[in-house]
């Protein structure tokens, strides 16, 4: 028989209603523990937005505008009503739910049709994803529109919002640690350091089911599968990284480059990019680099990779990331966009976790084995003025800036926390989220090229907005952005066109101010996007929590205005 995906959807509603933590934690919790084996993955993987588990590098392809062409001939309604529906709520799985609900057919469908399981939906959600090659397009609409035929509302509600990847009911990670520690009897920094250590929270929840905390306790990471990077702060100089580590501390180079985590099993190599994803077809010649030099049979390694120009100094970012989205004429690029590889940390080595070990130590250990590959260029300082020379000679050459990292820091995969920062010369710039856009003037008519920024609300997982731009991108830029926003578009009106929080950007500002116009009380002022974030998800988009703290901090040595 199986769990109904409906008693699932139900409880997204119940979560989706209340604020309470404590409640949230033990709704799920209950659920969980009331599941079969095979259902927990799943219904974990569900809950937090997600149609497989981490590690899985499935993919649906299913762009917005298939699911609304499908949702459009299922209900058979006038589109207005869903656009109606997404203006009063802004959550695109409340308004599928609407329309399902206006549907005299849908009504009808459901009476003869027997109930979902939550498994029946991942089959369906699996065979969508291994639809590909030629007429795998319509073969795919064929199979969503037979899984939505069978929903109710509720459910179709809900399979959207898995599909999109957009669950905003404020049950996020770190609540379902929790959930997992209640619902199996475990206690939670357990289950918070295996999450750290596979990099999925949905699997501990399955060995925690089956093994308990036994099971839990002998986990540890593992070759090809991608882990959780540790993350860093933004400190204002390099005094501030100085004071709050002891006055001594590790400085490097800030590359202006992307974060990639290396896997290596005998001469087996995978790399991984910051969201987790597969990249190891794109960069052939740093797969080739890692083979030759690594000495190792098996290691997990971080490091960054740029591109260089002619005159041997790194190019921007977005030139990187065309290597990235290649899949086709591979060979073709790498002579074009070459890359070089710098390796700056080491947390696997021949069975053994350096996660526990400090910093310094991973980064002895690294050099010994990284053969004649670059590591990214160290100093260990105590004085000031010596670090604000080395942050100058970085800029100089062309990088971002300088990280901090602590000496005896251990490796804590997804934290963000004080044992790394992160210090660049200018304001600190904002990833944020492109959640509208419109059309722009004169030779720009035909492009979106007028962006609607939103920060992420942490504790709702809603966007909200606090500014507009229409400056920063290349012409090449925008034209490619405007095809991927017509994908995501929800609804369009007076050339202003409302589209799923997917596409995250980079955004400089020159302050942020009080505003009235927006509902979280502040703008960026002269807001430009300085690079597109293929690398990052919605999920990693800065919060209106750090948004209100850079806020703050303009008013440490000026007048303030009355209170947000």
């Amino acid at each position: 028989m199986g769990t109904d995906f409906q008693a699932l959807a139900e409880l997204c509603e119940k979560l989706e209603a209340t604020s309470k933590r404590t409640l949230m934690v033990n709704l799920v919790a209950d659920f969980l523990k009331h599941l079969a084996l095979d259902e927990v993955e799943p219904a974990t993987s569900m809950f937090l937005g997600r149609a497989f588990p981490k590690w899985d590098s499935r993919t649906l392809e299913v762009s917005w505008a298939t699911l609304s062409d499908i949702i459009k001939r299922l209900t058979n309604v006038n589109w207005k009503d869903f656009a109606d529906a997404f203006s009063r709520t802004g959550d695109i799985g409340a308004a599928t739910k609407t329309v399902f609900e206006a549907s005299k057919i849908q009504r009808q469908t459901m009476l003869i049709e027997k109930p979902l399981t939550i498994l029946e939906v991942r089959r369906n959600l699996e065979a969508i994803a291994e639809t590909t090659g030629y007429g795998s397009r319509e073969r795919k609409e064929r199979l969503l529109e037979t899984l939505l035929g069978q929903t109710t509302p509720l459910e179709a509600k809900y399979i959207i919002k898995i599909m999109i990847g957009e669950m905003r009911t404020g049950f996020h990670e770190g609540l379902m640690e929790l959930a997992v520690s209640k619902a199996f009897n475990i206690p939670h920094d357990v289950v918070r350091k295996a999450s750290m250590l596979t990099g999925d929270i949905a699997e501990v929840a399955v060995i925690a089911k089956a093994k308990g905390k036994e099971g839990i306790l002998k986990l540890e990471f593992q070759i090809f599968r991608p882990i959780k990077p540790m993350l860093a702060q933004m400190a204002e100089n390099v005094n501030e990284a100085l004071k709050e580590h002891g006055e001594k501390t590790a400085f490097e180079y800030k590359l202006d480059g992307a974060r990639i985590q290396i896997h290596k099993s005998n001469n087996e190599v995978r790399i991984y990019s910051r969201r987790l994803t597969d990249v190891t077809d794109s960069l052939p010649e740093v797969v080739q680099l890692v083979q030759e030099e690594v000495k190792a049979q098996k290691a997990i390694l971080e490091g960054e990779v740029i591109v260089i120009g002619e005159d041997g100094n790194p190019l921007p970012f977005q030139h990187l990331m065309r290597r990235f989205r290649r899949v086709h004429n591979v060979e073709k690029m790498v002579k074009q966009i070459p890359v070089k590889l710098y390796l700056f940390d080491l947390i696997y080595l021949n069975g053994q976790s350096l996660a526990d070990d400090s910093y310094i130590e991973r980064r002895k250990k690294l050099e010994k084995i990284a053969g004649d590959i670059l590591l990214t260029k160290q100093l260990i300082i105590r004085k000031r003025l010596e670090a604000e020379g080395f942050l100058r000679e970085a800029l100089n050459e062309g990088h971002e800036g300088l990280m901090a990292k602590r000496l005896d820091s251990a490796y804590t995969p997804g934290v963000r926390g004080k044992h790394w920062f992160k210090i660049k010369e200018s304001l600190e710039p904002l990833d944020l989220v492109i959640v509208a856009a419109e059309y722009g003037y004169g030779r720009r008519h035909g492009w979106l090229s007028d962006y609607y920024l939103a920060a992420r609300d942490a504790e709702s997982g809603e966007f909200l907005m606090v500014g507009k731009t229409f400056k920063g991108l290349t012409d090449k830029e925008i034209i490619r952005m405007t095809e991927h926003l017509k994908e995501l578009a929800v609804r369009e009106t007076r050339g202003k066109v409302v589209v799923t929080p997917q596409i995250v950007v980079e955004v400089a500002y020159n302050e942020i101010q009080k505003s009235p116009k927006y509902r979280c009380g502040m703008a960026l002022r002269f807001a430009r996007v300085t690079r597109i974030r293929d690398d990052k998800g919605p999920e990693e988009a800065d919060t209106i929590k750090r948004v209100r703290k850079i806020y703050e901090k303009q008013f440490e040595r000026k007048a303030k205005p009355q209170k947000l």
